[in-house]
């Protein structure tokens, strides 16, 4: 009987030489291992090759990773990209029906960035596909020519929710600091999700599940990159390892009542 619950992690489908390949940034396993004492299991891109149903009966949590490329806009009634934007349909076609279900056959689920961006999408909402060519928003992406600490350090700070989940898990405070490495963000949040917490400039930066039967809370900033020196991003997967843990324990208990029910 398994001690830690398992974490499925989204990938991306990439090429590495000639081979697709999936893979997913080793900062994410590292904060579901360290920071959610959670086992890690990557999810390869698959779409209905591998079924929801089977993937769900099969995890305790999910986590929705950050990526390079962007949802397509055809999955939110967006306008065409811009030449050269980098999209991964298979990653869509895997991770937006499986979100949806997820959250509600009560799997805990902690989606970054262009995770937060999918559990957007998935819940009927649209996104602007460059915030910095947005007349009023800030460019909340990073300078690439910076070091990756440089990158990744505190870039502003956002409003938290009064009473929202993350709020509590920032122990009561009305801010944090965050960075922020991203270019596309949420333009109508989806029929379903509260917002958790804005940027200076009005960008929704967090969202959380109205009426989740388990923990379901998507952010913009990258909370995986040196989770264990800031306080709110220790607190993130904590709270969302302990909410694997709850629901591992719920299934061992109803298998364990299955189990002794047959004989």
């Amino acid at each position: 009987m398994r001690t830690k619950p398992l974490v499925g992690i989204s990938a991306d489908r990439t090429m590495i030489g000639a081979h697709p390949s999936h893979v997913a940034g080793e900062k994410y396993i590292a904060a579901i291992v360290d920071g959610s004492q959670a086992l890690a299991m990557l999810l390869p891109a698959l779409g209905e090759r591998q079924s929801v149903d089977d993937v769900l009966a099969t995890v305790d949590g999910l986590l929705f990773t950050g990526s390079y490329s962007n949802v397509e806009p055809r999955r939110y009634g967006g306008h065409a990209s811009a030449p050269g934007t980098l999209h991964d349909a298979a990653r869509d076609a895997t991770t937006l029906p499986l979100l949806r279900a997820a959250i509600a056959a009560g799997v805990p689920v902690l989606a970054v960035c262009r995770g937060f961006q999918e559990m957007n999408v998935a819940f009927g909402g649209t996104l602007h596909q460059s915030v910095h060519a947005v007349a009023g928003l800030n460019d909340h992406r990073e300078n690439k020519q910076d070091e990756l600490d440089v990158q990744y350090a505190p870039s502003h700070s956002i409003t938290l929710t009064q009473g929202g989940l993350l709020q509590r898990l920032a122990g009561g405070a009305n801010e944090a600091r965050v960075n922020s490495l991203h270019g596309q963000g949420v333009e109508r949040l989806g029929a379903g999700l509260m917002t958790e917490a804005t940027a200076p400039d009005g960008l929704i930066e967090a969202a959380s599940v109205k009426d989740a039967r388990a923990f379901a809370l998507g952010v913009q900033w990258h909370p995986e990159w040196r989770h264990a020196s800031d306080a709110l991003s220790t607190a993130i997967f904590r709270a969302f390892g302990e909410a694997c843990r709850d629901r591992m324990r719920t299934r061992a208990g109803h298998g364990a009542a299955s189990a002794a029910t047959q004989t």
